[in-house]
């Protein structure tokens, strides 16, 4: 489990395995209340995704891997966004405060 998120190792697992299979390459931050420590266990993730050199990741990507959360086990809802189709203004917020989930390299 990343240092620094609220989540259950099962969980962690899981997803971990969902992100490295949808998509491959893509470094994955978490932010938001599981990060902050104001989570419980019915909060949402929130992720952020960090495509290769930063660039949009393909809409059939993020469809298939987020279609794949919800047939998935995991109870809570996973807000999952890919960074180049984020505001400007959300990126140093997100900044500020992040837990790496997933390594550029895959590595959960």
């Amino acid at each position: 489990m990343a240092d620094g998120l609220h989540l259950k190792p099962r969980h962690c697992e899981e997803l971990g395995a969902l992100l490295r299979k949808y998509l491959p390459g893509v470094e994955v931050w978490a932010y938001g209340s599981r990060v902050s420590g104001k989570s419980h266990d019915g909060s949402d993730l929130d992720l952020v995704l960090r495509g290769p050199g930063l660039n949009e990741i393909p809409i059939g990507q993020l469809r298939d891997f987020k279609e794949a959360v919800r047939e998935s086990t995991i109870p809570f809802l996973v807000e999952a966004r890919d960074r180049a189709r984020l505001p400007k203004r959300f990126h140093q917020e997100i900044e500020r405060r992040h837990v790496v989930f997933v390594e550029a390299g895959g590595q959960s």
